[in-house]
């Protein structure tokens, strides 16, 4: 028997598709709401996949209880999905509102993903001022989680939102950007849906560029110094992240993107859609499965990706597949992320902790990328509160339980490392991190709250996140 309060939620939904405005619902006793990872499923009562934001506003109107919002289902530790509750899948949300190219603008419907918005930008060669490496995530979902890329001085995408459109929990519309309802706006960016849905987002946007590659090997303790000669202090570099490989993760192997105007090596302006990665597959396999995988990674596969020279359009670097990264099965094991944020000047030392930490734990850890950000004054539940260094670990870990408590306890020593060094770690991941290092990482939450309670006094808004730590 359904709940009762799927019935109900079908029963009022259904008495508005005389007005067409009904959006597609599913309502069963075993709904699952999964991520990539398939770790932590959220069982929820029912789903609603609206189209329009009219159909976001009938939804949480007739729903009685907590609301959850998801898109490309990337976050992995319950972000999306809330028990019990109603869960709002923004993925058919796809639509260009406007494009205004000379004013390097547009806005977009919260649930294109960044690849959908490329394919109108690239012919107006425009691109994405800011987002992540990879194009398979939603706009919305990324200003949710406040995402940031390998773009130099950009920061986080806070810097170069314009404006959002949100529904309220009572079904209000509402516009927030920092000079209308700003308290809201910077609560939503960053705000995991904790104070209501956002359904479109504007956006500022850059001009397409041919970019070149280069690599360079950096010791550690001279990381600091070459970022900022060599990466922060050259105009014409876009990109940049650096490579940590285990075990001891001691040399910083640079990737770097500077705008050029020498010929393509790549022609294509967008990575062709629909690719399979076969070989991506195999490489990554290799390097956790085969003996020695961590020095075939170093000695061969790495240098061999990076020898050849490579020109291409922004574009084409910035719409890549993350089924590149995917793995032929995650059923008894599963590919996972984390991420820490400590300031530039404790570099050096955070990182020796930090790969003492791995090493301890015997963590599967394929490598560390070291990105850069500048203070983010534009969201409420900052991560950047100074000017940081990321640390995004990309690691290989089992399904099972016991792996799954291993994963928890270094996860938990990761965090209280990145504390030690007045730092703070990203909440789109597995929700490991005791309460006071949660409290300690984003004393910023009594002001969240506070917009929260204004906007969201039922605390209908909600997740397995703001459930555990709010």
């Amino acid at each position: 028997m359904l709940p009762r309060r799927s019935l109900l939620f079908g029963a009022l939904i259904g008495a508005g598709l005389a007005s067409g405005l009904a959006p597609l619902v599913h309502a069963s006793p075993d709904l699952l709401v999964e991520n990539l990872t398939r770790l932590y499923p959220v069982k929820v009562a029912a789903i609603v996949v609206p189209s329009s934001g009219a159909e976001v506003v009938q939804a949480v109107q007739s729903w009685p209880g907590q609301i959850a919002v998801g898109g490309g289902r990337y976050s992995m530790g319950g972000q999306i999905g809330v028990e019990g509750g109603l869960h709002i899948d923004m993925r058919k949300m796809n639509a260009l509102i406007w494009l205004r190219a000379q004013e390097l603008a547009v806005r977009v419907q919260a649930g294109m993903r960044w690849r959908d918005l490329q394919d109108h930008l690239d012919k107006a060669d425009l691109s994405v001022r800011t987002m992540q490496s990879y194009s398979n995530f939603t706009v919305g979902g990324s200003a949710s989680v406040n995402v940031h890329g390998r773009y130099v001085g950009h920061g986080p995408i806070a810097g170069s939102i314009r404006s959002l459109q949100i529904v309220l929990s009572d079904g209000r519309v509402m516009e927030a950007n920092r000079q209308k309802n700003p308290d809201l706006f910077r609560a939503a960016i960053g705000g995991y849906g904790g104070v209501g849905v956002i359904t479109e987002v504007e956006l500022d946007l850059d001009r397409n560029s041919r970019i070149e590659r280069s690599i360079a090997h950096v010791q550690l303790a001279d990381y600091p110094g070459y970022f900022k000669s060599k990466v922060k202090g050259e105009s014409a570099m876009l990109m940049h992240n650096a490579d940590l490989l285990p075990p001891k993760f001691d040399v910083a192997t640079a990737v770097n993107w500077s705008v050029t105007n020498k010929g393509l090596t790549v022609t294509e302006r967008l990575v062709p859609r629909g690719k399979r990665y076969a070989l991506e597959q195999s490489l990554i396999w290799a390097v956790t499965e085969l003996p020695k995988g961590d020095l075939l990674q170093r000695k061969v596969l790495r240098p061999l990706i990076q020898r050849k020279p490579e020109v291409v359009w922004r574009n084409y670097e910035a719409s890549l597949d993350a089924a590149s990264l995917e793995p032929k099965s995650r059923t008894a094991s599963t590919y996972v992320l984390q991420e820490y944020f400590v300031p530039v000047r404790h570099f050096s030392a955070y990182t020796s902790l930090m790969a003492a930490v791995i090493r301890r734990h015997g963590a599967q850890v394929l490598n560390v990328s070291v990105r850069h950000s500048q203070a983010d004054e534009d969201s409420v539940m900052a991560w950047a509160r100074d000017e940081v260094f990321s640390f995004v670990v990309y690691y290989k870990q089992g399904t099972d339980a016991a792996s799954m408590q291993g994963t928890a306890a270094w996860t938990r020593d990761m965090v209280a490392t990145a504390l030690e060094y007045g730092g703070s770690y990203y909440l789109p991941y597995q929700r490991h991190a005791t309460q006071s290092q949660f409290d300690a990482a984003y004393p910023q939450k009594s002001a969240f709250k506070r917009v929260k309670d204004e906007f969201d006094p039922g605390h209908r808004m909600s997740n397995e996140l703001w459930k555990q730590y709010l």
